[in-house]
């Protein structure tokens, strides 16, 4: 287990239950765990060493090493064979709700949003969130087109427009410009805000790639992604109806929300709050090559 600072801390301690619960599904099929801090040298080293590795939302270092991350909220986690989010197993299978309760459904994400998103009920306005993340003026290849092109597609609309930046992203002088260019040409669009606040008011939200719009599925909120992501199967996608169809769409799209999320984080990630996840985690091994 490759591991970094807190997450390394508590797993030694015992007090990270996903973490406990793998180490016991592991242990009881006849493994053992060697805890390590990751770094260069370490990711550097892993190759040469017997055994298989397992890192948090970093890249395999060879073919006996997995990465995990969490599914969006606790206590959901996934173990994959690649970091990027759109290669997840999930990512590739069809989303058929017909197999899934809608009642229990219901129930599952009723749990959820009272957990992770208490507040008041959420409302419905014009107004159109894109929540921004990093390299807003570069297209890389997982993305239909720039964050900022994006940005234009959506203040063009004429809706109000609320763009957001990311916390933990770093902006430069030449991405503010950017910004402040776009929100001169377009008075409906304004830059900064809190997003949940407004994730909670918004029509819709149109993003990348941010989790931003999976959180606004428990709220009942479409999505229109003009990038590659694994929950992309309800959402309205530029890739594949391009941008001014998906837009239009979005003021009427209605998925089905909570059968959804239940298929997506009760079906097809590691509940580590359910009974289940011992045996989860170990087909979840197997399934990206480990002979567990």
């Amino acid at each position: 287990m490759y591991l970094e600072g807190h997450m390394l801390a508590t797993s030694r301690a015992g007090t990270f239950n996903f973490m406990n619960l793998l180490r016991a599904a592991v242990e009881g099929a006849g493994w053992r765990v060697e805890w390590h801090e990751t770094g260069a040298a370490a990711r550097h080293a892993a190759p040469m060493l017997d055994g298989y590795a397992l890192y948090h939302m970093e890249a395999p270092t060879h073919d006996r090493a997995l990465t995990f991350r969490r599914a969006y909220h606790y206590p959901f986690w996934q173990i994959e064979p690649v970091p990027q989010r759109w290669r997840f197993r999930v990512a590739q299978r069809r989303f058929d709700p017909d197999g899934i309760d809608p009642r229990t459904a219901r129930h599952f994400v009723n749990s959820l949003r009272n957990r992770v998103m208490s507040g008041p009920e959420p409302s419905r306005c014009d107004t159109v969130l894109v929540p921004l993340q990093g390299h807003i003026r570069r297209c890389r290849s997982f993305q239909t087109m720039s964050p900022v092109q994006m940005l234009e597609h959506v203040a063009a609309t004429g809706r109000p427009t609320v763009a957001t930046l990311h916390p933990g992203e770093s902006y430069d002088s030449a991405d503010h410009r950017a910004l402040e260019r776009l929100a001169a040409r377009h008075p409906n669009l304004r830059i900064g805000g809190d997003t949940m606040r407004i994730l909670r008011e918004c029509a819709f939200v149109a993003t990348q790639n941010s989790a931003v719009a999976f959180h606004g599925y428990l709220l009942g909120k479409p999505a229109v992604l003009f990038g590659q992501i694994d929950f992309h199967h309800i959402a309205l996608n530029v890739a594949d109806i391009g941008a001014t169809r998906a837009l239009q769409q979005a003021e009427t799209h209605a998925p089905d929300f909570d059968r959804y999320l239940f298929w997506f984080l009760q079906e097809n990630a590691i509940n580590a709050g359910h009974h289940s996840a011992g045996a989860c985690i170990l087909e979840q091994m197997r399934r990206g090559g480990w002979p567990i």
